[in-house]
């Protein structure tokens, strides 16, 4: 199965394998030395050289992912009726249970049998079963170490009797350029086992990805449904990126799929191999990436960097020195294009250890030193549970921090967000979502709790909430 989502007029970007990150950088140009060790074929012999070693070497820890689904459906003696269907469409009659497989690929990465894959393709709501098979014809079953929705990133362990199994090495992404041969190697439409051939033909993709922390190697060799997961590996045989996605106008390959770079999966693996969850560094400041207005405004000869926009109290950014307006052009060795850039270099570069930011101010460049640290929780006085006769119960809102703006992509500071919806309550029926920016109740505006309890106290036969969801601004009239 594939999903999409719209881009580019009738073109789609679909998610390989089942169903559907911040970051992004330009990688670094290589030095002449680095530059001559790579060279186009001189002869006829040359050309007739082959890649079967490197497929000898990296096939066998290349997985499939089998995932079966318990899902809750209804079904209705009428369902078959195209009358009833039209009124009551799938949801009616009573709820039954019903298996959903899908398929998927992996990466061994360490004998002991840990696997990297996609989240989207190990996730689904209810009961989750997994199930590995290697191209040796053996098979087991898994269980989910971690998984990131952001970076679409997920950690599997082998369920096994101390066995080993073959795995590849994490290469070093930053060192690809466009034009490397690069093999794509998954299980594309559940065919078994397949390799694929192409260059590397562009680097820090990252209008294509849905979250801010999202970054991607683009290659042209064909990745289709079913290789979601599998490996995109240099001609060392190292994993230099994890397949994940395809632009695609049909949802088969068009020559233009990406992968996740290795770099990044090397912060989550690490993290799943020591037991430790991932934190993502704080930066405490609102980027937005260089426009060509901006760069015509502050005088930029090139439309590239990211500039500050807010900073908030307290935060790495603040104590760092940095101010409204300034760009950010370098983190550490690496140029940066834009926003994700910016916040996927830190994320690389890992909490606890400082980040070298060259930052352009009033047309002169200056070095700041970013700590980098992990954005504080919200106080317990800055989070409440919601109860009462309105429609908010069952909801768990908090003020919005500096820190918790960042960790949950929030755009806007002002009014409260929902952490959490109760089942069944109140607030569930009405569809309230984690992540909603509750902003108005009635005629009061909604700057924190404060507010909203105030707003709360008033016994309204109408109540009309707004509501910013990811940017789209919803007026819920809700009758008392």
């Amino acid at each position: 199965m594939i999903g999409s989502i719209s881009a580019w007029g009738k073109s789609a970007i679909g998610l390989v394998g089942i169903g559907l990150t911040v970051f992004v950088a330009a990688m670094p140009l290589m030095g002449p030395a680095e530059a001559q060790k790579r060279v186009a074929p001189t002869s006829r012999e040359a050309i007739r050289q082959s890649f079967a070693p490197i497929v000898r070497t990296a096939a066998p820890a290349v997985v499939n992912v089998y995932v079966r689904k318990r899902v809750r459906t209804f079904r209705s003696p009428f369902a078959n009726d195209p009358f009833f269907r039209r009124f009551f469409g799938d949801r009616s009659g009573r709820p039954s249970e019903r298996y959903q497989n899908s398929l998927g690929s992996g990466v061994i990465v360490s004998p002991e049998g840990i696997i990297v894959t996609n989240t989207h393709v190990v996730k689904g709501s209810g009961k989750t079963e997994i199930r590995v098979a290697l191209p040796d014809q053996r098979e087991f079953d898994a269980t989910i170490v971690t998984q990131d929705d952001k970076t679409d990133i997920a950690i599997l362990k082998i369920k096994s009797n101390g066995e080993t199994f073959p795995s590849l090495r994490l290469g070093d992404s930053d060192g690809l350029e466009v034009g490397d041969l690069v093999l794509a190697i998954g299980n594309p439409f559940g065919v078994g086992q397949t390799v694929t051939s192409g260059i590397v033909s562009a680097l820090a993709r990252t209008e294509v990805g849905r979250s801010d922390q999202q970054v991607f190697i683009q290659t042209d060799a064909a990745i289709n449904p079913g290789n979601s997961g599998g490996a995109l590996v240099d001609v060392e045989g190292d994993v230099i990126g994890i397949n994940t996605m395809i632009f695609s106008k049909t949802g088969g390959s068009h020559g233009i799929g990406f992968a996740i770079p290795s770099n990044l999966v090397r912060v989550y693996l690490d993290g799943a191999l020591t037991g430790k969850t991932i934190k993502r560094p704080w930066l405490g400041a609102k980027l937005e990436s260089v426009t060509r207005d901006v760069a015509d405004a502050l005088g930029l000869d090139r439309i590239s960097g990211a500039y500050v926009v807010r900073l908030s109290e307290g935060g790495p950014a603040s104590e760092a020195g940095f101010e409204l307006g300034d760009v950010i052009t370098r983190v550490g060795n690496f140029k940066v294009r834009d926003d994700r850039s910016v916040l996927y270099r830190l994320t690389t570069i890992g909490v606890g250890r400082n980040a070298a930011i060259e930052v352009l101010r009033r047309g002169k460049r200056k070095t700041l030193t970013l700590p980098l640290r992990t954005a504080p929780g919200p106080s317990a006085s800055d989070v409440e549970e919601l109860l009462g006769d309105h429609p908010l119960d069952g909801l768990t809102v908090a003020n919005i921090t500096g820190g918790l703006s960042e960790e949950m992509e929030l755009e806007d500071e002002r009014g409260v967000v929902v952490l959490k919806v109760l089942p069944r309550s109140v607030a569930a029926r009405y569809r309230f979502r984690e992540g909603d920016v509750i902003f108005e109740v009635g005629r009061s505006k909604i700057s924190g709790l404060d507010d909203l309890r105030k707003a709360l106290t008033r016994r309204l036969r109408r109540w009309n909430i707004g509501v910013n969801r990811k940017g789209r601004i919803l007026h819920l009239r809700i009758s008392g």
